[in-house]
């Protein structure tokens, strides 16, 4: 084939590609349909920079100005706010900022790690469904540290880490494939085009936000005591032991056979000969498709081995929290 033949060959492809974004599919029961590249899950979840006053205080920003206009996430994206501590909610509430981001679909959902580690729970079933029976291609922008396609979520393949304030703008653009800067992320009530530059906190902004909203006080007050948990942990029913009493039938820890048979003494260090790949992978694979960490999907191996074992589906919780027990 010669060069200008494989120019030929590669430009139909990309056209082919550009064509399947461009088509949408509806989804069963919404006046809405969706395509490659939505964003599907925009979680600004406990991570690095949750931990980082700035970029937070500027994602309440982003949602205030948003609400201001009139702005809603796009109806296919999944919201969630999961701060690293309650501080946040202290300065959020203080500069008025939680209910703006109350009003476009942030509310608080706890603290601690929740998307990334793929703790964003299921999909709405119809929205799920969608993606699945036409392969597409959804996307999540979350501000973890950990975009693995086997673990943000099982239906989204697409995953992009952003600080917070993008976090909420995505969650009102919808999707990853159209330029930010060129086109509107949304319509105001006043039928005005709205981009980002106009939800956008300038850094003064931020500053003299936190300097009105935030002090030592605060984080002396939420830390004083942080060991000693709320009504919830204390009245959890413990027994102190030296080691753990391993509880029969339980489907979250079994005790594991690794240490069976094992001598105190170790056995000589031997040549390895012949030894032989258990399995080669292509690139996209990585170790959270391996051993994932994500939610559990009804129709994995885990999920059905939960499912003979009497568990719903609503208590199958991720593999992450279920360590060592994923087994026929």
């Amino acid at each position: 084939m010669s060069l200008p033949e494989v120019d030929d060959v590669f430009n139909a492809d990309l056209a082919n590609v550009y064509k399947k974004a461009q088509q949408r599919v509806p989804v069963e029961g919404e006046d809405f349909d969706i395509g490659d590249g939505d964003v599907t899950i925009a979680a600004i979840t406990s991570c690095t920079n949750t931990s980082n006053p700035g970029v937070m205080v500027a994602a309440g920003l982003v949602a205030k100005k948003a609400n201001e206009l009139g702005l809603k996430p796009k109806p296919w994206v999944k919201t969630s706010l999961a701060p690293g501590s309650q501080v946040v909610t202290d300065y959020f509430n203080k500069a008025g900022l939680q209910e703006h981001l109350d009003a476009i679909g942030f509310n608080l959902v706890g603290y601690g790690c929740t998307t990334c580690i793929g703790n964003s729970g299921p999909l709405a079933p119809a929205i799920s469904a969608a993606i699945n029976e036409n392969s597409l291609v959804a996307a999540a922008v979350i501000s973890g540290n950990r975009n693995f396609e086997g673990r943000v979520s099982p239906d989204v393949r697409a995953n992009f880490l952003a600080s917070p304030p993008l976090v909420v703008a995505y969650a009102l653009k919808g999707t990853v494939i159209e330029d930010f800067i060129t086109t509107p992320i949304g319509v105001s009530t006043a039928g005005n085009d709205v981009y980002l530059k106009d939800i956008w906190p300038t850094n003064a902004e931020v500053a003299s936000t936190m300097a009105g909203c935030m002090d030592r006080a605060m984080f002396q007050a939420r830390y004083e005591n942080v060991y000693k948990g709320d009504a919830h942990w204390q009245a959890i029913d413990v027994t102190g032991s030296d080691t753990y009493s391993w509880r029969a039938g339980s489907t979250y820890v079994a005790n594991p056979p690794y240490f069976e048979g094992l001598s105190m003494t170790p056995a000589p260090v031997n040549d390895i000969i012949e030894a032989k790949p258990l399995a080669i992978f292509g690139d996209s694979i990585t170790t959270d498709h391996i051993s994932p960490a994500g939610s559990i999907k009804a129709s994995s191996p885990a999920g059905q081995w939960l499912s003979e074992h009497q568990v719903a589906q609503a208590d199958f919780n991720s593999y992450g929290a279920r360590v060592a027990i994923m087994k026929s």
